[in-house]
Order: C-alpha cells, then structure tokens, then sequence
C-alpha cells in the first residue's frame, strides 16, 4: 500500500508540477506589479473609492452600492447584491493599481448590467461546483478502489466541471479587464501612457492567475482521465 499511494502521489506531482509552477509564478507576477505600481500615485490624486464612484456613474451604474471588505487584494463585486466590495487598501489609495483594480470591477458591474453570457454561465455553475467540489473525489476514489468504472467516471465528471468552469471564468475576467481599460481612457481618469502602462501591468498580472488556473483545473482532469483509462484496460 505505501508504494501504491507513492506511485500515484508521484504521477499526480508529475501532472500537476507545471500548473503549480505557472500559478506560483503568477502569484509572483500580482504582487510584485501591485506592490510597484501601488506606490506610484496617479495623475488625478484620485482614491480607490472615489474612481469606482465616478466609473460607476459614467457607465450608469448608479443602482450599484460599494462596500468595504477585509483583507489585501480582496476586491470583487457581488453580482447577487449588486454591491462592488473593496479593500481598504485599494479603497483608500490614490495608486495607479487602485484605478486598475477598481475598474476591473466596475468592468464586471458593467457585465451584470448587460447581461454578458459568460458572467450568467459562470454564476450558474457556481452552485454546481460547490457541491462537486467535494463529491467528485469522493466518488471517484470509491469507485477506484471498488473497480466501478461508471461510479469512478462521475468523479471525473465533475471534475471536468472545474476545468469547465475555469476555463468560462478566463474570457469572463479578460472582457472585464478590457472594459476596465476603455473606461479609464474615456472617462480621462488615466491621463498619460505610463498611467496606461502601470494600469495594463496590474491587470495583465491577475489575468495571469486565472490562466494558471485553467491549467491546475485541466491537468487535475487530465491526471484523473489517466487513472480512469487505466481502470479500462484492467476490465
């Protein structure tokens, strides 16, 4: 038993090497852009707080509300409340990270406003996931060990799910990113290209960690197929 679970902690490290290094590096990649550009203010002096404000009235998204929320690099809206959460630490900044950050929110405000398809195919895979999350490999385990191949096959499919679901959530936050950047050049709150060029920076790090995370989701399944079609050529 020992070597068995070695063999196969081996073979999962093996699949899952690369995606671990690339989401580390995007890690990396977040922190070191928001730590730069952080501390370089923009040309307005304009906070966190009082961009998303201003983006949200220019894009007529005067129904969404703006709440604080705990923690660093925490910003996100809440499509279910309408509300755009920020930390303090973007909410309070008069950074060039902040108008990034703040208008890739609003960006996904403007998505909700608009009813942009993969926002709503996202959301509606939510709550599968959630219950997947746990389920998958608990049914693919027993149905490994037990040689049930169809009980294993759901596990997998589940899995599948995440990778579905990260792969709907790159393009989600790539439009959201775009729409970020249109609206800080129409609305002239980024003044200059350097502005631009911190802003793209910040946005172009986080998008970073969405694409590590297709690949984590995509090489888990792909490492579970491999297992599964090992049950196959047993039967």
């Amino acid at each position: 038993m020992p070597l068995f679970l070695g063999y196969y902690n081996l073979l999962y490290f093996i699949f899952g090497l690369p995606a671990l290094l690339l989401a580390l590096y995007a890690q990396y990649k977040v922190h070191s852009s928001y730590n730069k550009y952080s501390r370089i203010p923009n040309a307005r002096r304009i906070t966190g707080y009082d961009a998303a404000r201003y983006l949200l009235a220019a894009g007529g998204l005067g129904g969404v509300g703006i709440e604080g929320t705990p923690g660093v690099l925490t910003d996100h809206y809440d499509p279910r409340s309408k509300i755009l959460r920020l930390s303090a630490g973007v909410a309070n900044s008069g950074s060039v990270a902040a108008l990034g950050i703040v208008a890739h929110e609003v960006g996904h405000a403007a998505q909700d406003a608009t009813d942009y398809v993969g926002l709503r195919l996202r959301a509606g895979l939510v709550p599968i996931l959630t219950f997947g999350s746990w389920l998958g490999p608990i049914l693919f385990f027993v149905g490994y060990l037990l040689d049930q191949f169809n009980l294993a096959l759901i596990g997998v499919g589940f899995f599948a799910l995440a990778a579905v679901f990260a792969l709907v959530t790159l393009p989600v936050e790539l439009n959201a990113s775009r729409r970020a950047l249109e609206a800080l050049r129409t609305t002239g709150l980024v003044t200059s290209t350097a502005e631009e060029q911190g802003v793209r920076s910040v946005l172009s790090a986080a998008a970073l960690t969405y694409v590590a995370a297709v690949a984590q989701a995509v090489m888990s399944l792909l490492y579970y197929v491999f297992l599964l079609s090992g049950m196959r050529r047993r039967d």
